[in-house]
This record gives C-alpha cells, structure tokens and sequence, in this order.
C-alpha cells in the first residue's frame, strides 16, 4: 500500500489504476497526520477504514513532500561510486572517505528540516555561491518514533560539490539550505516494498527537452544495509516525531556537469514511483 500528503490532506494511492482516496484522519483518534498513521501498528488497516469518497486521478492532485514534523537525515559514502567521486572532489579528504566506506560508524548528517523540503513537482534550488550542482538519488526510509522501518519513499540530496571539495568541513553548507531536499511524492509500506536486493534506482536530468544526463544503480551495490543506518543514527538520539533518513547515492553525473536553473530532474524507484523536480 501506498500513501501521499496532498494539498487537501492525506490520500491512499493506487498507483496502477492512476488514482487516490482520501482518508478522513478525523475518524480515528490518534492520527492527525501521515506520520501518525505510517508508525500506527497497522496503517494499512486503518487507511481502509478511514478511505472516505470516491477515487480521483492522481494527476488532478497537487503533491506535498510526505513530511510532517520530521526531520530529514542523510547518510553519505554507502556506495562505492559515491565514494570514489568523494575522493575525486577532496583529493586532501581521500583517506578520510575511503575510512568511512568500509568503517563500522556511517557517515550520518542532518540533511533538512521540515521547512526545507520540498516534494513532487516542486522547485529544488542550486547555491548561487556554488558552480557545480549535483542530484543525489536515494532511498529514503521513512522511520517511527521508535526507529523502526515503517515505509520508503524517493529522495533528492540536492549537493554543491565544489563547496565540499573545497574543504570536508564544508559540508553542512554544501548540503544543508532551503530547497536542497526533494522527498515523495508516495511512500511505499515496508511490508509492500519488493525485496531490496532487486530495488532499481534511476536517475535522468533533462535540459532543453533533452536528456543532459542518465544513470541507474541497484539498492545491492549499497554497503550497509538499512536497519545498520537506522540503529546507528538512534545511538544518543531521540525523534519524537519520528525521521527521514537518505541512505546514500550510487548515481553521480560526471565532474564537468552541473545542475542549471530550468534542469528537471525525474528520480524513480522501483516499488515506489517517480519523483520530479524543476530547478530553480
């Protein structure tokens, strides 16, 4: 089953028949919002009892990022083709990156707040003080209170690599400012994803109508497995509304591209759909 917050609220998404049912979340107390209903004990039952109306195209809907009140966070260097171009863009952090890859503790960083993101079809933003942009896509697990591993969605780690490459502790700017974060438009219940072994993920960037960029990978090439990502990142930390966290990009455009205002950038994962977003 499948779930997206639009701009009249909540919807259960039936993404082969091209439609969606809102759910009425005032019928059922303790869910007010998606968050409440993907860490319920059984969302999938209580989205059939509150589905309220009659289908409608999910291309009369305007999509927001399935985001609440969580915080959305990243994990950097979990596959090997993110890790090579990380030393590629730092030659003075190689080392470091290369430790990072193959060490037990990830690499994890606070990728946005909820005001930062944005979902299907709205505008990701490059840094006018960067000139060279990159999409990352990622599978995005969409995780409890209780850390546990409730749903997955599509992600954008919007990135300014030369502001990274410059100096490793860069990072929080590189990485972290408004718009740089894309998540949605559905997220797919654990239980109804297909096994993440045969998850395909792809990317295409479009410039002028054209294809300026394509590349895939497979969630097998990531080196850590999503429940290590997520045990790590609750070590000594709490989120009482639950998170989001990015698990990594295996797709990296060559050195010589960079994202441009009027790029669209189409991310698709299997079991969950596509997500799409302009430059601004």
């Amino acid at each position: 089953m499948q779930f997206a917050k639009v701009r009249s609220g909540v919807v259960k998404v039936d993404a082969k028949a091209g439609t969606a049912v809102a759910l009425d979340l005032t019928r059922r107390k303790g869910i007010a919002s998606l968050a409440d209903l993907l860490a319920s004990a059984d969302p999938a039952g209580i989205a059939d009892e509150l589905a309220a109306g009659s289908p409608v195209p999910l291309s009369s809907l305007e999509f927001l990022a399935p985001v609440d009140r969580q915080e959305v966070w990243a994990a950097g260097v979990t596959y090997k083709r993110s890790k090579v171009a990380r030393q590629e863009e730092s030659k003075g952090a190689a080392h470091f990156y290369d430790l990072v890859y193959s060490a037990a503790r990830p690499e994890l960083f606070l990728k946005a707040t909820p005001e930062r993101v944005v979902g299907h079809g709205a505008k990701i933003r490059v840094r006018a003080d960067s000139k060279w942009n990159v999409p990352e896509p990622e599978l995005t697990l969409v995780v409890s209170p209780d850390l546990r591993i409730v749903g997955f969605t599509v992600g954008d780690d919007v990135s300014s690599r030369d502001i990274e490459g410059e100096n490793p502790l860069y990072l929080p700017q590189a990485k972290v400012y408004a718009g740089s974060a894309s998540v949605g438009p559905f997220v797919t219940l654990a239980k109804d994803m297909p096994p993440l072994a045969e998850v395909g993920i792809k990317l295409v960037i479009r410039r002028g109508g054209k294809v300026g960029f394509e590349g895939t990978t497979s969630v097998s090439q990531m080196a850590r497995t999503p429940e290590d990502l997520v045990s790590w990142l609750g070590r000594e930390n709490e989120f009482p509304h639950g998170v989001l966290l990015m698990t990594g990009t295996g797709i990296v455009p060559p050195d010589e591209f960079s994202l441009t205002s009027g790029d669209v950038v189409d991310i698709t994962i299997d079991g969950i759909g596509t997500l799409t977003n302009p430059v601004a």
